[in-house]
């Protein structure tokens, strides 16, 4: 039975590069993202290394989108190895002067739309967890350092961000018994156009490469259903540690 795993945010960036590095690890996809004909490019991209890739656009900070893209992924596989929960953006703004606008769409993305769709595909999980006896199935969400250490001109996002970590021990602990597990990735500055605002500071070669998430994402669905990492922390080399 071919693995099956579902990306949001898979256009662009890091989710780009995981969907990538699943396709060529053997697993069935589920690809989604907001711009359909930038999605289509991708699911041609990915589709040469071998397995199915399903493309179904949609907005993840809008509830309808997400219940449409659970419910297409399970009419096309009917199982879930691995949920990667992917979809973001991001803005800077000085705290007392942020929108709450901006606020409100950061927690839609990064918290709402993550806990909404793990719902609705949990019975799945939980099913696909059963017959998969060593692995179980896994969820991965993609975070932020910012969720852990304060960033200056960043409270939004890494409030959101945060909450994000929370859902995914919250989720580990009350499914655990099942065989569904989910861990969180806290990345520094990765060299994607989402942290192109940051180059004045942080050039994008000393950045973090999309690729090196994309690698731990591959391994943690290919850990044992015994072990179980709640947040992986990844940092840029230097003088100190937490570098953004």
């Amino acid at each position: 039975m071919r693995r099956v795993a579902l990306v949001t945010g898979s256009s662009r960036g890091i989710g780009l590069a995981i969907s990538e590095q699943l396709a060529a690890d053997g697993f069935d996809l589920t690809v989604s993202a907001r711009h359909e004909d930038r999605l289509v490019d991708v699911a041609d991209r990915l589709r040469p290394l071998g397995g199915e890739v399903f493309a179904v656009a949609g907005d993840m900070s809008v509830d309808d989108d997400v219940n449409a893209l659970a419910e297409a992924h399970l009419r096309r596989f009917d199982r879930l190895d691995l949920l990667v929960l992917c979809a973001g953006s991001g803005s800077a703004g000085v705290f007392e002067e942020y929108p709450m606008r901006k606020f409100d769409k950061q927690i839609a993305l990064h918290v709402r739309s993550p806990m909404l769709l793990t719902q609705q595909l949990l019975p799945t999980l939980r099913r696909t967890a059963v017959s998969e006896k060593v692995t179980g199935a896994k969820i991965v969400a993609l975070s932020s350092i910012a969720g852990v250490v304060a960033e200056p001109e960043l409270a939004a996002y890494g409030a959101s961000k945060a909450a994000l970590i929370s859902l995914c021990e919250a989720i580990t602990v009350a499914e655990a018994s099942t065989g569904v597990t989910a861990t969180a990735i806290s990345p520094g500055y990765v060299d994607t156009d989402m942290a192109s605002w940051a180059h004045d500071r942080v050039p994008p070669e000393v950045m973090i490469r999309a690729t090196d998430i994309a690698i731990l994402v591959l391994a943690i669905a290919r850990l044992s259903r015994h072990a179980v990492i709640p947040n992986i922390v990844v940092t840029r080399p230097g003088s100190s540690l937490w570098r953004a």
